[in-house]
Protein backbone atom coordinates (compact mmCIF):
# COMPACT_ATOMS: atom_id res chain seq x y z
CA UNK A 1 0.00 0.00 0.00
CA UNK A 2 3.15 2.29 0.58
CA UNK A 3 4.26 1.65 -2.54
CA UNK A 4 1.05 3.78 -4.67
CA UNK A 5 1.81 6.54 -2.57
CA UNK A 6 4.90 7.26 -2.98
CA UNK A 7 6.11 11.11 -2.62
CA UNK A 8 9.37 12.51 -3.38
CA UNK A 9 10.77 15.36 -1.95
CA UNK A 10 12.76 16.46 -5.53
CA UNK A 11 11.49 15.95 -8.86
CA UNK A 12 12.43 12.96 -10.58
CA UNK A 13 15.13 13.58 -13.14
CA UNK A 14 13.55 12.84 -16.83
CA UNK A 15 15.71 13.81 -19.88
CA UNK A 16 12.90 15.81 -21.67
CA UNK A 17 15.82 18.12 -23.73
CA UNK A 18 16.90 17.59 -26.52
CA UNK A 19 20.49 16.43 -27.57
CA UNK A 20 22.25 19.10 -28.56
CA UNK A 21 24.48 18.70 -31.40
CA UNK A 22 26.70 20.88 -34.22
CA UNK A 23 25.05 20.65 -37.50
CA UNK A 24 28.27 21.59 -39.26
CA UNK A 25 29.89 18.07 -37.79
CA UNK A 26 26.95 16.35 -38.31
CA UNK A 27 26.40 17.37 -42.19
CA UNK A 28 30.09 17.81 -42.61
CA UNK A 29 30.18 21.63 -43.68
CA UNK A 30 34.01 22.51 -43.73
CA UNK A 31 33.42 26.63 -44.87
CA UNK A 32 30.29 29.11 -44.02
CA UNK A 33 29.68 30.68 -46.48
CA UNK A 34 29.04 34.16 -45.79
CA UNK A 35 27.21 35.48 -49.34
CA UNK A 36 24.34 33.01 -48.67
CA UNK A 37 22.38 35.49 -46.25
CA UNK A 38 19.28 33.25 -45.98
CA UNK A 39 21.30 30.34 -44.14
CA UNK A 40 23.08 33.03 -41.94
CA UNK A 41 19.60 34.58 -40.90
CA UNK A 42 19.05 31.01 -39.35
CA UNK A 43 21.61 32.18 -37.35
CA UNK A 44 20.52 35.26 -36.08
CA UNK A 45 17.52 36.22 -33.73
CA UNK A 46 14.93 38.91 -34.57
CA UNK A 47 16.81 41.75 -33.85
CA UNK A 48 19.61 40.52 -35.84
CA UNK A 49 21.91 39.27 -33.16
CA UNK A 50 23.78 35.99 -33.74
CA UNK A 51 22.49 33.27 -31.63
CA UNK A 52 24.92 32.05 -28.81
CA UNK A 53 26.23 28.26 -29.07
CA UNK A 54 23.93 27.22 -26.07
CA UNK A 55 20.69 28.11 -28.01
CA UNK A 56 21.79 26.43 -31.01
CA UNK A 57 24.13 23.63 -30.35
CA UNK A 58 27.27 24.72 -32.28
CA UNK A 59 30.87 23.83 -31.47
CA UNK A 60 32.65 26.44 -30.60
CA UNK A 61 35.36 25.75 -34.05
CA UNK A 62 31.84 26.55 -36.21
CA UNK A 63 30.43 29.32 -33.99
CA UNK A 64 33.72 30.75 -34.33
CA UNK A 65 33.35 30.73 -38.24
CA UNK A 66 29.08 31.70 -37.70
CA UNK A 67 30.51 34.92 -36.27
CA UNK A 68 32.90 35.60 -38.66
CA UNK A 69 30.63 35.10 -41.66
CA UNK A 70 27.71 37.34 -40.09
CA UNK A 71 29.97 40.02 -39.51
CA UNK A 72 31.42 39.64 -43.17
CA UNK A 73 27.98 39.43 -44.48
CA UNK A 74 27.01 42.79 -42.22
CA UNK A 75 30.20 44.44 -43.61
CA UNK A 76 29.57 43.92 -47.19
CA UNK A 77 25.72 45.02 -46.53
CA UNK A 78 24.12 41.60 -47.34
CA UNK A 79 22.70 41.52 -43.18
CA UNK A 80 21.69 44.49 -41.47
CA UNK A 81 23.32 45.45 -38.44
CA UNK A 82 20.12 46.25 -36.51
CA UNK A 83 16.95 45.08 -37.08
CA UNK A 84 13.30 45.54 -35.86
CA UNK A 85 11.86 42.33 -37.37
CA UNK A 86 13.86 40.06 -39.74
CA UNK A 87 11.50 37.10 -40.17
Amino acid sequence: MADKNVRYLNPINIDTQKEKYCRFKVKGIKYIDYKDPDFLLMLCNEQGKILPRRLTGTSLKYQRKVGQAIKKARHLALLPYVADNLR
